[in-house]
């Protein structure tokens, strides 16, 4: 098999950070180690992601006795500067709205979203 063949098998669209704000948008109250799991990433990877999504203002993380609730802000702008004049909410959206169409699968809980 060629390297670029390799390698061709290997990328994908998402980012991790993007997957990840995602599954916290599908169930506000998930712990860190199920999205892991359902990513295929560590419970470390995760939980670097959740501080970087927190300290670039996407979440915030609010303690409900022994569990954390985490709150998405549709509002902020995505990072890169050709998408820069899209806020967060419209990836969301594009995914979320997807799981509601009356032929996908059950859809989540909806994500505790600041107005």
């Amino acid at each position: 098999m060629s390297s670029s063949s390799a390698r061709s098998d290997q990328w994908t669209f998402l980012t991790n950070h993007a997957r990840v704000l995602l599954w916290i948008a599908r169930d506000p109250e998930m712990r860190l180690r199920d999205v892991a799991a359902g990513i295929g990433i560590t419970e470390r990877a995760v939980q670097i992601i959740v501080a970087d999504l927190e300290a670039a203002g996407y979440l915030t993380r609010t303690r409900v006795g022994r569990r954390n609730r985490y709150t998405i802000d549709p509002t902020v702008a995505l990072r890169h500067p050709s998408e820069a004049d899209h806020p967060v909410g419209d990836l969301l959206s594009a995914f979320l709205h997807r799981e509601d169409t009356p032929d996908a699968a059950p859809a989540e809980p909806e994500a505790a979203v600041r107005p």
